[in-house]
């Protein structure tokens, strides 16, 4: 009974017209951020905090998470409608859901996600509500060691989700690490890779990589006939929805892509991105067809939109439980809980109850604005297609060099933003993906980083990622997809020596 009364509160909290207000204006700003891109969550809760000063802590908190689990909306929009991803998390989404919209099928992708976002966010709130104080425990559970399995798990997801060459997706994994690594060590604070530009010393802006080899690269493709090659997205009224056949595909691959966020999503440093990775490989791995990934299965946009926006959620949970925020959206949101006076940590249960339910009551409040506003919205958003790509593609300039020049007014970062954009335009020449390079590039110096605690912790001997229990079953798990990846090659490989003999 103790859960209901609790649930009890946090409605009653959160549906007072002061809360419902903060939580609507976190969701739209939330999903305008997203859509923009290059501007992302972090810049608006920062830029935000010191509004919160002197404001009810429940509301400002309750606004400041709408805006993080609501830019997991916004950030597939222009993922899907013009290859470029307004969140790390949304770069999955972009392979399938783009390919989709330039198949005329922009409607059914939008809402799919929309919905698929919905369910994932409304049952990682009820998990948060039932099993925050156990799932809380099981996270700290994981050490430096297990932690740098994840990681080395991550990299060999990236592999097994690419298209084409293997030793293409390795290499662009090896790539997306060596570019993570520039910058100053974090162990030892030496420069690395820098080759004296001092502006490198903080290392690469990833928002400014995604938005490069993403954004960018997508407008030079398209520059030569661009009006040709999209006179194929007119989208008519009928079509902007989806049909039975698309909800039934899309049901399992959204309770999957949930599961899979909820599980990595209440992991320090797990998250978002993380998760929407490790969904679409399971979705993959799973199909009967994997060749359709990539070329606009539906089952590609449900499964990461569920896990990024269930792993959104879940992230609060290392933040509530544990007082460790799992990344930089979380840890300005417990920037703004400390300039409130309050701690984040195990005791915010029980001295701040108010607080802690009707945050969690806010979410699933908050998913249920974000569908509202979203749904009726898919058709606007579609008609962005049929705007000439003379008139499109220099304010997706434009605002990519806003965004990315707003996160440390640096025009530096849009110069690197615009050699990323033409490197990136020679891998596509090459059938080299940017998204293996994009997760590398994320978990290269966390890896670098649990490496070197958990050496120090063993004073040296590597055995301890396979005594520890929960290390062993990741590094399992890492070798099992290895081989899944490796025989099929080196069968096909085996088979083409003997026809060639």
């Amino acid at each position: 009974m103790d859960i209901l009364s609790n649930i009890a509160l946090g409605l009653s909290t959160a549906i007072t017209p002061d809360n419902l207000l903060y939580c609507l204006v976190g969701c739209l700003l939330g999903t305008l951020v997203g859509v923009l891109p290059g501007l992302g969550p972090a810049a608006t809760i920062a830029m935000l905090l010191p509004l919160t000063f002197g404001h009810d802590a429940t509301g400002s908190l309750i606004m400041l998470a709408g805006i993080y689990y609501g830019a997991q909306y916004g950030g597939s929009t222009t993922a899907m409608l013009i290859n470029l991803p307004g969140e790390p998390s949304s770069v999955v989404t972009a392979l399938d859901g783009y390919k989709m919209a330039r198949a005329g099928r922009a409607g059914p992708a939008l809402a799919i996600a929309a919905l698929a976002s919905f369910f994932a966010g409304t049952i990682a709130t009820v998990i948060i509500a039932f099993f925050a104080p156990v799932l809380g425990a099981m996270a700290l559970t994981f050490g430096a060691a297990e932690y740098f399995s994840l990681m080395v798990l991550g990299l060999v997801v990236a592999v097994a989700l690419a298209r084409g060459s293997f030793v293409k997706a390795l290499g662009m994994v090896v790539l997306g690490v060596t570019l993570g690594l520039i910058g100053s060590d974090r162990g030892s604070s030496d420069l690395r890779f820098t080759f004296g530009i001092l502006e490198l010393s903080d290392g690469l802006n990833i928002v400014a990589v995604a938005m490069g080899m993403f954004g960018i690269t997508e407008v030079i493709h398209n520059l030569p006939g661009g009006t040709q090659r999209r006179s194929s997205l007119q989208p008519s009224l009928r079509d902007l929805w989806p049909q039975k056949d698309d909800i039934k595909a899309s049901t399992g691959p959204a309770i999957r892509g949930t599961a899979m966020g909820v599980l990595l999503g209440m992991l320090p440093g797990g998250g978002a991105m993380l998760s929407s990775f490790a969904a679409y490989l399971l979705e993959k791995k799973l199909s009967r067809e994997p060749q359709r990934f990539g070329n606009g299965a539906i089952e590609g946009v449900a499964a990461p939109e569920a896990a990024n926006n269930a792993g959104a959620q879940m992230s609060f949970i290392p933040l509530l439980t544990l007082g460790i925020p799992s990344n930089v959206n979380v840890a300005l949101i417990a920037g703004a809980l400390i300039i409130q006076g309050i701690q984040p940590g195990p005791g915010i249960i029980h001295q701040q109850p108010t607080l802690f339910w009707g945050l969690i009551a806010s979410m699933w409040v908050g998913n249920l604005m974000l569908v509202i506003l979203n749904l009726p919205l898919v058709g606007l958003w579609t008609r962005l297609l049929t705007v000439p790509y003379s008139l499109l593609y220099p304010s997706i300039i434009i605002f990519c060099c806003i965004g990315v020049y707003s996160l440390n007014n640096s025009p530096f970062d849009v110069y690197i933003m615009i050699a990323l954009a033409f490197f990136g335009y020679v891998l596509r020449l090459l059938d080299c993906e940017p998204a293996p390079l994009i997760l590398g590039m994320v978990l290269g110096p966390l890896m670098e980083e649990y490496l070197r605690r958990a050496m120090q912790l063993s004073r040296g001997n590597p055995m301890i990622f396979i005594e520890r229990p929960l290390s062993a079953a990741l590094v399992a798990a890492t070798v099992a997809i290895a081989l899944l990846i490796a025989v099929p090659m080196v069968r096909r490989s085996r088979e083409i020596a003997l026809q060639d003999e």
